[in-house]
């Protein structure tokens, strides 16, 4: 066969290939919501903490699924620093930190400021805030207190508003945004 044949017979090949993934990824990202497309086909999570001054740059899903040993990683990183208790934390916040992180267009690591709360930690810090729930969703690990250096608290919560997929909290005062995969709602200014 000559040379010409044979790549146009790769070529053909690749192309096939590349439409049957599509086709087969296409119910996929089609009943995903609309947050979780705007993650990306390939999910990285940046966050360093000024609390453990740890620092995570982990991918965490691709093609499909979400990495167990990155999965792990990032409950650790979330954990309560306080007892370091850890927890595993929601999907759909990672989903929604991603989402609102690429909307943002930063390469910037968020800030980590409260990841998961274990039950003493959040019963200290109510005893000290009313802005602190009881039932607080970070208890289930299932919110995330962030800021970033380069974006505004109006930025960053306007972004992950646009995602429509969990609650978003504004306070300026503290400088910085509530994310969980609660409810749609959001507060503060």
């Amino acid at each position: 066969m000559p040379l010409s044949e044979t790549a146009t017979l790769r070529r053909r090949t690749l192309l096939s290939a590349f439409a049957a993934t599509a086709i087969t990824a296409a119910p996929f990202f089609s009943a995903a919501p609309a947050y979780a497309r705007g993650a990306g086909d390939v999910r990285r999570l940046k966050f360093y903490s000024g609390r453990t001054g740890e620092n995570i740059d982990v991918i965490y899903w691709i093609d499909g699924s979400y990495i167990p040993e990155s999965m792990a990683e990032i409950n650790h990183f979330f954990r309560d620093w306080r007892n370091n208790a850890v927890h595993e934390i929601d999907t759909r916040t990672l989903d929604l930190l991603t989402a609102t992180h690429n909307i943002l267009q930063v390469s910037e690591p968020y800030m980590l400021l409260s990841g998961y709360r274990s039950p003493q930690t959040n019963a200290m810090l109510r005893a000290r805030s009313r802005n602190v729930a009881q039932n607080s969703l970070h208890l289930r690990g299932q919110a995330a207190d962030v800021r970033l250096r380069s974006r505004s608290v109006a930025q960053i919560a306007q972004a992950a508003i646009s995602c429509n997929a969990g609650g978003v909290g504004r306070y300026s005062g503290s400088n910085f945004v509530h994310m969980d995969c609660g409810a749609v709602r959001n507060w503060g200014r």
